[in-house]
């Protein structure tokens, strides 16, 4: 329902007005009278009538001045002018104003109530405009993002345009035109596409990049943005940085971005190609960064025409002994050599895969049909360097699991040397030769080394110290135990003598004055 204000400077015409006419069944209300223009502005200003119904003639300020004033403010207030006959000239002022209704006094109320319904009905047109107006703008909010996006695909993928239709389409872009600047960026994440994480990429990229990012778009497995060309670069790589920080953090997977130099916004294609060409060379410097012209000029370009050369006998060697460091700096050579040959990615895998397998025939053998399976996840690696980690990390766990294995082999080897020496203490003829030919049936230079890096001391050293303790043991255990006799028990036979000055250079005392000290 429509407000309505009357105003007339004859009290009797209005409150006449105001008694006989139905309001409502014209669809509006009066909210409130005023006698002259003066007035009816403040009212106006106050209560912010949908239609004003005015006289012509008022003093103070007459009904086109009132008309003039209310319209600066409420602009979409309409006006019913109410005149004497002869006012002809007012009333034709009154229509310049975008008055559409003027009634000659005495009117009845008939000539009124049609005036009234008939700017409802101007009202509800309006209305009813701006309500698809604002509808259809709502809707084209909705699309416009699309049609940009598509727009955007359209500039870097379709062939076929000509300079014109690339000129159209920057313009319905809202792209920079006249000699404006633009760089194509290109973020790729690892992996397989998922929309959503693309979706997500582009919206990250178009909020930590913000005033740089011109038009973004989400294509297949990759986001493509058209950024400001007259930026400074190092923003554009410190904004690019923090975006991919962020990617990673968030969703556990690395991306990788290439930036192309500035051109126009119509060669968007050819400023795409470049960027993806930038992308290419990840192969050879890793995911997770921006890749640039400038990155690549520190790219060595190939000039190896062969694989380069392993000693794969060696390395098999060092796996299976579990020896890392070594075999660590083979493959770091070999993986140097393989990178400056710039192969491509399923050379470097029929290099890289005889590699893998050789390596990993030399572990525990229950364990090699899981390892084969593994090539499968290698297979779907996409770069040299990817390929490379997968490699020394699988070469690695084989090797400390090797290392593990002979070391606990070496455990149990020298555990058995000690408690052969416990058992054989009082045997004259125990020593490293004997125990290895008569118990261990190993090599004794072999087995002296294994019992030093398991112990720290030599096996000689081991068996006199045992000996020294187990004749302190034995002086503590007994008063009247004689030399000779601890010397026979512990292994060194007739010769007390000679235990004597071995048990003096361990304890600084002869058998006899540790006794007495005792």
């Amino acid at each position: 329902m429509y407000s309505v204000l009357l105003v007339d400077d004859e009290r009797i015409i209005l409150e006449g007005i105001s008694a006989i006419m139905d309001w409502e069944a014209c669809g509006t209300k009066l909210v409130g009278t005023a006698r002259n223009g003066l007035e009816a502005k403040e009212l106006a200003e106050r209560e912010k009538p949908d239609i004003i119904i005015t006289d012509i003639r008022m003093p103070g300020m007459d009904g086109l001045q009132l008309v003039e004033a209310v319209k600066e403010t409420l602009p979409d207030t309409e006006f019913i002018m109410l005149s004497g006959f002869g006012d002809f000239e007012y009333a034709r002022t009154a229509m310049r104003f975008g008055v559409k209704h003027y009634l000659t006094k005495p009117c009845n109320e008939r000539a009124i109530e049609e005036a009234l319904k008939a700017t409802v009905a101007d009202l509800d047109r309006r209305l009813s405009r701006e309500a698809f107006i604002r509808q259809t703008e709502e809707r084209l909010a909705k699309v416009l993002p699309h049609a940009r996006e598509r727009m955007l695909q359209e500039l870097v993928t379709n062939k076929t345009y000509g300079r014109n239709d690339w000129e159209r389409i920057v313009r319905l872009a809202g792209l920079p035109g006249d000699g404006g600047k633009v760089r194509v960026l290109v973020f790729e994440p690892e992996g397989e596409p998922e929309f959503e994480l693309l979706f997500a990429l582009k919206n990250m990229a178009e909020e930590l990049l913000a005033s740089r990012v011109l038009l973004g778009t989400a294509d297949g497995r990759q986001v493509i943005l058209l950024v400001d060309g007259e930026a400074e670069p190092d923003l554009i790589a410190a904004g690019v940085e923090t975006v991919l920080k962020t990617f990673a953090r968030f969703y556990r997977r690395e991306a990788t971005a290439a930036l192309s130099e500035p051109g126009d916004a119509a060669e968007a294609r050819r400023l795409y190609r470049e960027a993806l060409g930038c992308l290419a060379y990840r192969f050879y410097l890793g995911e997770g960064i921006l890749i640039t012209k400038r990155e690549l000029e520190a790219v060595p370009s190939g000039t190896e025409v062969e694989p380069p050369a392993i000693d794969e006998e060696r390395l098999w060697l060092l796996v299976k002994s579990g020896h890392w460091e070594p075999a660590r700096q083979m493959l770091d050579a070999f993986f140097e050599a393989l990178a400056r040959m710039r192969p491509s990615a399923a050379e470097a895998k029929s290099v890289l895969i005889p590699l893998y397998v050789g390596c990993m025939r030399q572990g525990d053998p229950a364990l090699l049909d899981f390892r084969m399976k593994a090539i499968e996840t290698f297979d779907r690696l996409d770069t040299l360097l990817a390929m490379t980690e997968f490699v020394a990390r699988a070469v690695r766990e084989v090797c400390e699991a090797n290392y593990e294995r002979h070391r606990t082999r070496h455990s149990e080897i020298v555990e058995k040397l000690k408690a052969c020496v416990r058992e054989h203490l009082a045997n004259p003829q125990l020593s490293l030769h004997w125990a290895a030919r008569e118990v261990l049936f190993m090599n004794p230079d072999y087995l002296g080394k294994l019992f030093r890096q398991a112990t720290g001391e030599k096996f000689s050293q081991y068996v006199t110290r045992l000996r020294i303790e187990k004749a302190i043991e034995l002086i503590r255990e007994a008063d009247d135990v004689k030399v000779y006799e601890i010397a026979d028990r512990i292994g060194f036979g007739d010769n007390p003598q000679y235990f004597s000055q071995v048990f003096k250079k361990h304890t600084g005392f002869t058998p006899s004055e540790y006794k007495r000290s005792l």
